[in-house]
């Protein structure tokens, strides 16, 4: 309509400048004929959201599910948050500062229903966040409905009451841009499952080993099993669930942590034992599993798989930010073979998010100061992860303000806290007094440090 009102305007001009009454004449009768036909058609219908519809999943005759541990939260009644006496600031005034939260479908029943997430949401938005990371794929499942998922695990959603016939996904992302907050699923479990998981038990051949052939690792008290980053078929699982949610959902990105490595005991299966003997002239893996370069020739294998995942993001939406959130790079890259200072030289992370969950402020100063830091600040935004408590784990609200401070004063582009939970409810102080002590961090709006915004 606009190009056509444009074309008029032009006409109009043209027939006046020229003064031709013939061509006024036939620019008029043009215009009303064509003004005719066009504004006795019906405008189209406003699109809110550019997401694909996703399948219920209801009723499905499918396994058993393995047992989880319980997830019934203890809430207290949360204080009302009054309003503020803000400055009325235009986005341009704002400041730039990423502040984040993990949203979590472990300890914390935020994710389980629709009325939760969006009592959540506004809490956030009241608090001046502007970023939320909701967990998307763990336990073995998608916590929103995946065809990829149906193929290969037999369930397309994680079958938990309050996951099972929702798109939460599809929630969380419509009711964030509502109120202005980006949302960036967290692909948390990455290369993990439950050893009980139907995905363990319907691909045990995707599943890696340790030197001894045993396949089972203990994360606290769980049971846990890995698939092999190494796989073709595992690679192209995880990537097909990746590039199905960037089609299918408008998210503002899609966010790893060092799950999308592989714990360095591991590697010894019959497919990457193979592969490693292909590559040096029959020679076996060191049974050192620390062993400098067999370390190294896991850790450039999972980086070759992270650009082929880069790209394939990008293939389908250039805007997508591909976004980081490992531990300290020695940790990442001895026990969990994720070279993230290396993905980040090579621009394959675009927001990086180191979790520096220490209590010690000495240590946490020292972790801030790591050379490899310093160096993704001077590139992208970097931000730092802060913990504000677990379930059996209380963090003042002044140690958390003393973080942040640090953080601020160094010049990172932010933070993000973990967990959601935690920042009111799951704690030994009163929720009123979390609640105020966030409120003073994030006292007004500030914009969310989106590197690809300034490349478009």
């Amino acid at each position: 309509m606009k190009k056509f009102v444009k074309w008029c305007v032009e006409l109009f001009s043209l027939s006046q400048q020229r003064r031709q009454k013939p061509a006024f004449l036939a620019a008029v009768f043009t215009l009303s004929l064509m003004a005719g036909v066009m504004f006795s058609v019906p405008a189209p219908a406003q699109v809110i959201i550019k997401t694909r519809p996703q399948p219920t999943v209801i009723n499905q005759n499918l396994p058993p599910v393995p047992s989880r541990p319980s997830r019934t939260i203890k809430t207290r009644p949360l204080p009302t948050i009054p309003p503020t006496q803000q400055r009325t600031i235009t986005n341009n005034q704002q400041p730039t500062e990423l502040r984040g939260v993990w949203l979590t479908n472990v300890d914390s029943d935020v994710l389980f229903s629709s009325q939760k997430l969006t009592s959540a949401l506004d809490r956030l938005k009241q608090l001046n966040f502007n970023v939320v990371y909701p967990a998307v794929w763990n336990w073995g499942y998608t916590l929103y409905p995946s065809r990829v998922a149906r193929r290969v695990i037999g369930r397309s959603v994680d079958p938990t009451p309050g996951l099972r016939r929702r798109d939460m996904l599809t929630e969380a992302v419509s009711e964030g841009h509502e109120r202005g907050l980006k949302v960036i699923p967290w692909f948390e479990f990455g290369f993990m499952a439950p050893a009980d998981s139907q995905l363990a038990k319907r691909r045990p051949q995707w599943l890696t080993s340790k030197v001894d052939g045993s396949k089972i690792k203990k994360e606290g008290t769980h049971d846990r099993v890995w698939l092999n980053p190494f796989n073709p078929q595992v690679q192209r699982f995880i990537k097909d669930l990746i590039v199905e949610m960037v089609q299918n959902y408008d998210i503002d990105g899609i966010q790893f942590d060092d799950h999308f490595g592989l714990p360095s005991e591991y590697g010894y299966d019959r497919y990457t034992v193979a592969l490693y003997k292909k590559e040096h002239n029959g020679k076996a893996p060191p049974r050192d599993n620390k062993n400098p370069e067999w370390v190294k020739w896991r850790a450039d294998k999972i980086t070759d798989f992270m650009k082929d995942v880069f790209f394939a993001i990008k293939a389908v939406d250039k805007n997508c930010i591909v976004s980081v959130a490992p531990n300290p790079q020695r940790f990442s890259y001895e026990y969990f073979l994720a070279d993230w200072e290396r993905w980040e030289r090579m621009g394959l992370i675009e927001d990086l998010i180191v979790q520096i969950y220490r209590n010690d402020m000495s240590v946490f100063i020292k972790e801030l100061q790591q050379p490899e830091i310093i160096a993704a600040k001077k590139h992208i935004p970097t931000s730092i992860g802060i913990i504000s408590g677990l379930k059996n784990k209380h963090v003042p609200v002044q140690q958390i303000k003393a973080q942040v401070k640090q953080v601020r004063d160094r010049n990172f582009a932010g933070v993000s806290f973990f967990f959601y939970e935690t920042l009111w409810n799951m704690s030994k102080e009163p929720s009123q007094q979390r609640v105020s002590g966030f409120r003073s961090l994030f006292s007004e709006p500030a914009r969310y440090p989106n590197l690809l915004a300034n490349s478009n």
